[in-house]
């Protein structure tokens, strides 16, 4: 299965200068945990999550009034659309990411997530293995010290 076949379209993006404020309502009006920063080209060039609001700017030195980028992830990791569902699940694990732009030509057109991976496909099993698989990798110490693993 291609990327391209399970991947969300409409995927929101913002300007990496947008500000903080903007993009928390812009996340809670269209529902989403993660926007995706372009540039004037339509290229992917980082994301933010709904996690990196939190950690960046409710709990860090963050302003609403602040760019967007101050508290985002550079670079991002990318897919081809026509990549193998097996080779971004890979890719998505190594680099312990939820979300992956898929982009053709540089150029964004869709996001795969975790849980579109889980409905799209109809294997929840594999998603539940990858959900766990990017959290041990995020966070090897609870997993290996911590609970005895």
């Amino acid at each position: 299965m291609l990327l391209r076949e399970i991947m969300t379209s409409s995927v929101v993006t913002a300007s990496p200068r947008t500000p903080v404020r903007q993009v928390a309502e812009l996340m809670r009006d269209r529902n989403v945990g993660s926007v995706v920063l372009a540039d004037e080209a339509d290229r992917p060039v980082g994301i933010i999550t709904d996690r990196d609001l939190t950690i960046g700017v409710l709990a860090g030195a963050g302003e609403p009034g602040d760019p967007i980028e101050r508290c985002a992830t550079f670079p991002v990791v990318t897919g081809e659309e026509d990549m193998e569902l097996e080779e971004a699940a890979a890719l998505m694990v190594g680099h312990r990411i939820r979300r992956l732009p898929v982009v053709e030509a540089e150029r964004l057109v869709g996001i795969v997530t975790l849980d579109d991976i889980a409905v799209r496909t109809g294997n929840l099993e594999v998603a539940q293995q990858m959900t766990a698989d990017v959290a041990r990798a995020a966070f090897p110490e609870f997993y290996f010290h911590q609970r005895g693993g």
